[in-house]
């Protein structure tokens, strides 16, 4: 029996295809509109966005190493001025930078 996705075991959808859901992946594009592009059901699409993502994360915890000793943690928003008399921060409009730093070695950032 030939192997129709050498990515995926047991799929029913062509290498090709796989191959296409990924580049659109690639580009930040949602589930509907690599639905639209490739004419596949967006439930299919979901499916396979999904495996993906879940084997990113699998592949990071992997070549994660884990930090020991002392860690330096810090936060910082970077975007619109605070405006006097509001209460709070409020991080609407803003970017959240988050950084870990541990001394004596490399800078890590997550």
């Amino acid at each position: 029996m030939k192997v129709k996705n050498k990515y995926v075991n047991r799929s029913r959808i062509s290498e090709k295809r796989f191959r296409e859901i990924i580049k659109y992946f690639s580009l930040d594009l949602n589930a509907v509109q690599i639905k639209e592009l490739t004419g596949l059901s967006r439930q299919t699409i979901n499916k396979y966005l999904t495996a993906i993502r879940l084997r990113i994360v699998e592949l990071s915890i992997l070549q994660s190493a884990p930090l020991v000793g002392q860690i330096e943690v810090d936060e910082s928003y970077f975007g619109a001025r605070r405006v006097r008399g509001k209460r709070g921060r409020g991080a609407l409009g803003e970017t959240i930078v988050f950084g870990l730093l541990k001394r004596g070695d490399k800078v890590y950032t997550e």
